[in-house]
């Protein structure tokens, strides 16, 4: 979710229209509009900032740090924000442990209270844009069609998205071409792939083919009998069977970016 999503969210929640926030900001109605639906470059200035988090029942601070962050470098951020997810994830796990023993769960909130500055019996999850996921590559939803990462390494990019609870360093997005998995899924839609979450019978995935070097984007089918079935969700579309040895990586989809038309 990006800062601006956060923003309307907020302001919405509150039932507070953009002229009643322009009024106590100082700052134009269509400024505001624009910092809402992400059509600002640049964050916004800090004094905004501070104003919105007033205006708007923020905790103080939270909308500043979200700004700051999106002012990082794309590979900054990116290994800020992973961090940062990969922490949130063994604190909940550990949490999990811990669920038996009150004990061990408050010593575990005041580490975490006093990590994020705050007292450890005020301690508030912040708000976080979300993980940034790097666009690597467009995936064909008809026949697999030759694969290129571009060259890039792990986590970089030129375009990334933003997905809000997604603890996955790995992930990854692509942009849909082609039509054979319409209805669900259309051509120009981003859609977003975990390599570490588990993939099932029946799940739409990103297949990666050992040779020739080539990836689909298909509905995935474990048969049983070492061959995986490829179904396209446009019925007008053939299945592909492959033997299991054909396939170098099977990645479950996990967000989609619609394109609205």
């Amino acid at each position: 979710m990006s800062l601006g999503q956060i923003i309307r969210q907020k302001r919405e929640s509150l039932k507070m229209t953009l002229d009643e926030v322009s009024r106590h900001v100082g700052y134009s109605k269509p400024y505001l509009s624009t910092i809402e639906t992400g059509r600002v470059k640049n964050p916004p200035a800090d004094d905004l900032l501070i104003k919105l988090e007033q205006t708007l029942q923020f905790t103080s601070g939270d909308l500043l740090r979200m700004a700051h962050l999106e002012k990082m470098p794309a590979d900054v951020r990116q290994a800020f924000e992973n961090n940062q997810a990969e922490v949130e994830y063994w604190r909940g796990l550990v949490r999990k442990l811990a669920a038996n023993d009150d004990n061990l769960a408050i010593e575990i909130d005041e580490k975490h209270g006093h990590f994020l500055g705050k007292n450890a019996n005020n301690c508030q999850q912040m708000s976080i844009p979300g993980l940034l996921v790097p666009v690597i590559n467009k995936v064909s939803a008809g026949y697999p069609v030759d694969y290129d990462d571009m060259g890039y390494p792990p986590g970089a990019a030129d375009d990334y998205v933003r997905c809000p609870d997604l603890h996955d360093a790995n992930a990854f997005a692509v942009r849909v071409v082609g039509d054979s998995m319409e209805p669900k899924y259309k051509q120009g839609d981003i859609i977003v792939f975990s390599p570490n979450i588990n993939v099932n019978s029946g799940d739409d995935c990103f297949v990666r083919l050992t040779d020739p070097h080539e990836t689909t984007f298909k509905q995935v089918f474990f048969n049983g009998d070492g061959k995986v079935r490829l179904q396209p969700r446009n019925h007008k579309y053939a299945p592909m069977v492959l033997p299991e040895e054909k396939i170098n990586g099977i990645y479950k989809a996990v967000i989609r970016y619609e394109t609205i038309t």
